[in-house]
């Protein structure tokens, strides 16, 4: 198909993204039941959440530029094949290793499909058509993490773990049959040569990254698998920064680095995505440990953050976006995740929801809506259509990464401060309020750090600086 109805198309693109996040999730309510059947220890329950990130986010770089040399359709197809693989092993298994095993597939699939999927966006669709159809990817991601806490849930109760794994790998192959059908076979694949060494180094970087940070909070910061994951990480990029000097065509042009959108974005993406994440794992922490609400009290209690999430991304951004452009909408957001974040860490015990809590978490999902896939344009913006892969990749991962980074920090802190509240002679309802108020406060000051950055490096915010400051006279006499 030519010219595919362009709703049908952005809706499959879109819909790529809602099962990427689905899958981020859906685990989640099923891992006493699969622990239960498995035997699973505690380091093994928690890698099988940790396998998917590890691939998702490890593999997002290079799985961008791969799109961009061998074809953003191709890798759409191949990454939902992957993804549908990876979940029909995972409702099979019958031990840990497969299980774990069959989410790092999953990880890979979701790897390449997310940003061949947003490459499509970026290189088909300008102005007004691209702000609408990222404001749809934005609402996919922002709902599909949230639908699949509560469809695992329900499938767990009604048909056992596995059919959480073979309802996504259904939903992943429709998907995968929707993009054979309605993204054009074009010729967004080119001979280039695809830097194989760059590739293989940036992943290594990638994956010891977030390997490091996974199991942190296992083994500890000072454990061979941190100081082994770190080492791998610097030895990965310093042999990348060589590398990338001697290639014609390099995986990741350092000359796109310079442009400060590219990397102001990167900057803003890392200290932005972990006040993101921050947002719903410190908010689910602070309404069961410190407001003492029961699980199933936690879970309506958030469900209105979604909700506005879902609303501001498709009513407001899309408007905003066309008025002001994503370099200010993303220093928008950014200051709303800073009030945000200082609003949850004034919350104490007794205090009433309606009043203390539902507030903040609708000034954070609108902090998180106008600040992510903003901050995702900006990025694209400093980087040539032809490398539109590299954008969308660059753009996932520094999120992923960011958010991760953002939860091990965050999460320290919480702890030690807890440690320290206890062994005063604290309460564990004094030591929950004190770590997460902590907690909520390094969030808050990472996303001002951001928006600090994004006033030093987004030209158009400097301009609208720059224009505030010239004095009233001057303007009258012009």
């Amino acid at each position: 198909m030519r010219n595919p109805p362009r709703h049908a198309l952005v809706l499959t693109l879109v819909a790529a993204q809602f099962v990427v996040m689905l899958d981020s999730s859906i685990l989640n309510v099923a891992l006493p039941s699969i622990a239960t059947d498995l035997s699973l220890t505690p380091v093994g329950t928690a890698w099988v959440l940790n396998a998917y990130f590890l691939t998702f986010g490890g593999l997002l770089l290079i799985s961008g530029r791969a799109a961009d040399v061998f074809g953003r359709r191709r890798m759409f197809l191949l990454g939902s094949g992957v993804l549908v693989a990876g979940s029909l092993l995972g409702g099979f298994a019958t031990s840990d290793t497969l299980l774990i095993g069959a989410r790092l597939v999953q990880g890979a699939g979701a790897a390449m499909l997310s940003p061949a999927a947003m490459s499509v966006i970026l290189a088909r669709f300008t102005g007004p058509a691209r702000v609408r159809a990222m404001s749809g990817w934005g609402a996919a991601s922002t709902v599909g993490g949230a639908v699949g806490v509560t469809v695992g849930g329900i499938l767990t109760a009604a048909l056992g773990w596995q059919s959480v794994l073979f309802v996504s790998g259904v939903v992943a192959a429709a998907i995968g049959v929707a993009g054979w059908a309605l993204i054009p076979v074009g010729n967004d694949a080119v001979k280039r040569p695809f830097d194989a060494a760059g590739a293989t180094l940036l992943t290594g970087a990638a994956v010891a990254v977030v390997f490091g940070v996974l199991s942190a909070p296992h083994s500890g910061i000072v454990s061979v698998e941190v100081i082994g994951a770190a080492a791998v990480t610097m030895a990965c990029l310093i042999g990348f920064v060589f590398v990338e000097r001697r290639v014609a065509d390099p995986v990741l042009p350092t000359g796109v680095l310079r442009d400060p959108r590219v990397s102001g974005g990167i900057a803003v993406n890392l200290l932005g995505g972990g006040a993101r994440v921050a947002c719903f794992v410190l908010v689910a922490l602070l309404l069961q440990q410190v407001l003492e609400y029961s699980p199933g009290m936690a879970g309506l209690a958030m469900l209105p953050t979604s909700l506005a999430g879902f609303a501001v991304s498709v009513l407001v951004l899309p408007k905003a976006l066309n008025r002001l452009g994503p370099q200010r909408v993303a220093l928008v957001g950014l200051l709303l995740l800073v009030v945000a974040h200082l609003m949850l860490a004034a919350v104490d015990n007794g205090d009433p929801y309606l009043l203390r809590v539902l507030p903040a978490l609708v000034v954070a999902a609108a902090g998180v809506a106008f600040s992510f896939t903003p901050t995702t344009l900006v990025i694209a913006e400093g980087i040539a259509a032809r490398n539109s892969g590299v954008s969308s990749g660059l753009a996932s991962a520094t999120a992923q990464i960011g958010g991760a980074l953002g939860i091990a920090v965050f999460g320290a802190l919480d702890a030690a401060r807890r440690a320290a509240v206890l062994d005063a002679g604290g309460t564990a309802l004094a030591a929950a309020e004190a770590g997460l108020q902590a907690a909520n406060l390094a969030a808050a000051i990472a996303a001002a750090t951001a928006a600090v950055i994004a006033v030093c490096t987004f030209p158009a915010v400097r301009v609208m600086l720059t224009r505030r400051r010239v004095p009233v006279e001057a303007e009258d006499q012009t």
